[in-house]
C-alpha cells in the first residue's frame, strides 16, 4: 500500500529505536539500551511506536524549541506531517512555542506560520484559567515535551505540574514525553522549598536541584501535589527514554543541545545555573546579556578580591577567575564591571548550590555596595527567608549548607519512590 506524503515525511523524520518496546508510566519497565550507546528520548520511542499512545485522539502538546528530534526537526512539525497522529493544538510556556519571547515573556495567542496550528499562550496561566484554555482547544489528550535543566526555579517544571492540574479540571489525560536531565539525576540538594514562599518558580517542596527527569517529576506531582491542587491525580502516562543512566551529563547522550531559554545557551550553563541564578535576588549581574549567563557574575567596584575570597573557601570541582565584563542588556549594561567566573573542572564533584551560597557569602563580605533586591526574590529563589537571613547574620557556607538538610532528607525519601533509571 503506497504511503501518503504525510505518512513518509513524518516516518523519515520521527527517528527512535526502530523496533523498540514503548514504556509508559501505566505499563512495565523495559531493560532496552539505546544502539551503541545512544539514549533515546521519549519521543523517539513514541513515533518508533507509531504514535500507538495517540491513537483516536485529538492531541495538543505543550512544548518549546527543544522539543526536537536528533536531526533537530521540530517534533510540531513531525508529527504534523504524520497522518498517524491527529494533532490539532500547540500550547507555548514562557519564551514561546517557537522561542521568540525574552525572560518573562511569551508569544501570545496566534497561528503557527508553518503548520497552520492554533498555538495557545500558558505562560502565567494556571487553574481554572489554564483548564478553560484546554477545553476551547477541543483536545482531549495533553502532551508534554520541553527539555529541563533540573532546578527547581526553571519554570517549566512548574509549567508541567499547572498543566496536569488543569488537565484534571477539563477533564483531560495527559502524556510526558521523558529527556534527559543534563545535570544528572545523581542526586537532589539544596534547600526544599517552604509551601509559604511558593510562586512560579517554585509551587511545591521539592530541592533546589531536584536530581529528576521530567517524567519522573510528572509521577512525584501526579502522587504527591496533584490530588491536593485538583482533588485527584490526573489520567497520566510517560513514555520513557531508554540508553539514560542517572550519572550521565548532557554531553554522553549523543543528543543535539537547543537552549531551553535565550539564557541558557549551553549544558555547561545548565552545570552552573542551580547555584549562580540566585545572584538573580541581588543587585549584582548574573550574566544575563554575556556570552556566558550564569557563569560570569559581578558588579560596579568589585575587584580581584572576590574570586580570592572564593577561591579561599575550598570549594570542590571549581575554579574562581578575575572576570571584567559588560553586559549588553539587564543589569549593568554597556557597563564594564567586575567579578568572577566560574571554571568547573571536576563535574562529578562541583556542588553548584553550595558553590553559590559560597559566592554569596563572599561577595557580600568583600563589596560594601552587596544588596538583595527590595522585593526578597532571593526568598523565592531559596524556598524561604533562611538563606538570606543566615547571611546577613554572617555565617558562612558550612553553616547555611547544614540547615536545609533535614527538609533535604525528607524530599530525598519521598523523591526514590518515583526515581525511574538505573
Amino acid at each position: 500500500m503506497a504511503l501518503s506524503r504525510r505518512v513518509l515525511l513524518g516516518r523519515l523524520a520521527a527517528t527512535g529505536a526502530a523496533g523498540a518496546a514503548l514504556a509508559t508510566g501505566a505499563r512495565p519497565a523495559l531493560a532496552a539500551q539505546g544502539e551503541g550507546g545512544r539514549v533515546h528520548t521519549g519521543f523517539e520511542r513514541l513515533a518508533a511506536d507509531g504514535y500507538r499512545l495517540l491513537d483516536g485522539r485529538r492531541v495538543g502538546i505543550v512544548t518549546n524549541p527543544t522539543g526536537v528530534t536528533r536531526e533537530l526537526r521540530h517534533i510540531v512539525d513531525v508529527m504534523h506531517a504524520d497522518d498517524r497522529v491527529r494533532l490539532t493544538a500547540v500550547f507555548g510556556p514562557e519564551h514561546g512555542f517557537r522561542g521568540t519571547a525574552q525572560a518573562g515573556g511569551s508569544e501570545g495567542r496566534y497561528d503557527d506560520p508553518a503548520t497552520g496550528l492554533p498555538v495557545y499562550d500558558t505562560y502565567n496561566k494556571s487553574g481554572q484559567a489554564l483548564a478553560d484554555i484546554f477545553t476551547a482547544s477541543g483536545v482531549d489528550t495533553v502532551v508534554f515535551d520541553i527539555q529541563d535543566v533540573g532546578a527547581r526555579f526553571y519554570t517549566y517544571i512548574w509549567t508541567l505540574y499547572d498543566c496536569m492540574v488543569a488537565a484534571v479540571l477539563a477533564g483531560k489525560r495527559f502524556l510526558v514525553l521523558d529527556r534527559p536531565n543534563p545535570v544528572t539525576g545523581r542526586a537532589a540538594t539544596g534547600p526544599v522549598l517552604d509551601k509559604a514562599y511558593a510562586s512560579f518558580i517554585g509551587r511545591e517542596p521539592i530541592a533546589q536541584t531536584h536530581g529528576m527527569t521530567v517524567a519522573e517529576l510528572a509521577l512525584l506531582f501526579n502522587g504527591e501535589f496533584v490530588p491536593q491542587a485538583a482533588g485527584r491525580p490526573v489520567e497520566l502516562e510517560t513514555v520513557r527514554m531508554t540508553g539514560w543512566r542517572r550519572t550521565g551529563f548532557y554531553d554522553t547522550t549523543r543528543l543535539p543541545w537547543v537552549p531551553p531559554s535565550p539564557n541558557m545557551p549551553t549544558a555547561d550553563t545548565a552545570l552552573v545555573y542551580a547555584g549562580t541564578c540566585l545572584f538573580e535576588g541581588t543587585n549584582l549581574s548574573e550574566g544575563r546579556g554575556t556570552t556566558r549567563p550564569f557563569e560570569l557574575l559581578g558588579a560596579d567596584g568589585i575587584d580581584r578580591r572576590w574570586a580570592a575570597a572564593a577561591t579561599g573557601l575550598g570549594l570542590p570541582g571549581v575554579h574562581f577567575r578575575e572576570a571584567y565584563f559588560a553586559p549588553t542588556f539587564s543589569k549593568f549594561q554597556g557597563k564594564t564591571i567586575g567579578g568572577v567566573q566560574l571554571h568547573v573542572h571536576d563535574r562529578a564533584a562541583f556542588d553548584p548550590v553550595r558553590t553559590g551560597i559560597g559566592l554569596l557569602v563572599t561577595a557580600k563580605r568583600v563589596w560594601p555596595g552587596f544588596a538583595w533586591r527590595p522585593d526578597h526574590g532571593i526568598d523565592r529563589l531559596t524556598g524561604s527567608a533562611t538563606v538570606r537571613t543566615m547571611i546577613d547574620a554572617g555565617a558562612g557556607p558550612d553553616e547555611i549548607v547544614a540547615a536545609w538538610q533535614d527538609g533535604l532528607r525528607r524530599f530525598r525519601t519521598v523523591r526514590r519512590r518515583y526515581l525511574r533509571y538505573p
